[in-house]
């Protein structure tokens, strides 16, 4: 029986058709457990519209929408003892992943403030990092809000870690440590 010239070419494909399905596979093996590779930061603030203020004016964030949590909720899930809360969410962007920063008042509570003399004063989280495209620019906005950088801000990084990309260094209203990391154009 003589083989017909068609069927190297059905041979071939279905051996591509194969690679493809296994290297699919392969790939939903290796998928992430999360469902997006970005996360949401909640603050507790001691004044939320200078803080929003901050956040909006100097940083550049957009207030996107707001929430409430009730009492009982926020208390069965260990978020507060027995205190409501009412989050406003602040983007980094547009795009759906983009960065939420929620931020949080609780006036029947009296929160201790964190010592940020520096990022090494107390354990836990210490500094937000923010990456920019041009430092001029995030310079000019913090000055527009009457934000001034911490020591010699903008710094260029050093050797060893990308050149041409400078560390500047603020504080929010209640004294948190904001990173922004870029170029300058």
């Amino acid at each position: 029986m003589r083989r017909q010239p068609w069927h190297g070419f059905v041979a071939s494909l279905a051996l591509i058709i194969a690679v493809v399905l296994a290297a699919q596979l392969r790939a939903e093996e290796k998928a992430s457990e999360f469902a997006r590779q970005t996360i949401d930061l909640g603050v507790v603030v001691s004044d939320v519209e200078a803080s929003a203020k901050f956040y909006t004016e100097a940083i550049g964030f957009a207030e996107v929408k707001s929430f409430g949590v009730s009492a009982d909720f926020a208390e069965d899930v260990g978020l507060t003892a027995n205190q409501p809360l009412e989050i406003r969410v602040f983007k980094l962007g547009d795009e759906s992943t983009a960065t939420s920063l929620k931020l949080m008042q609780l006036p029947q509570t009296n929160p201790k403030p964190s010592d940020n003399s520096y990022i090494h004063s107390q354990l836990g989280f210490s500094y937000l990092t923010i990456h920019i495209n041009d430092t001029n620019a995030a310079v000019a906005r913090l000055k527009k809000a009457g934000v001034k950088p911490i020591a010699k801000g903008p710094v260029e990084l050093p050797k060893g870690l990308p050149q041409g990309v400078y560390l500047t260094l603020v504080r929010d209203p209640d004294g948190n440590f904001i990173e922004l990391v870029g170029p300058k154009k």
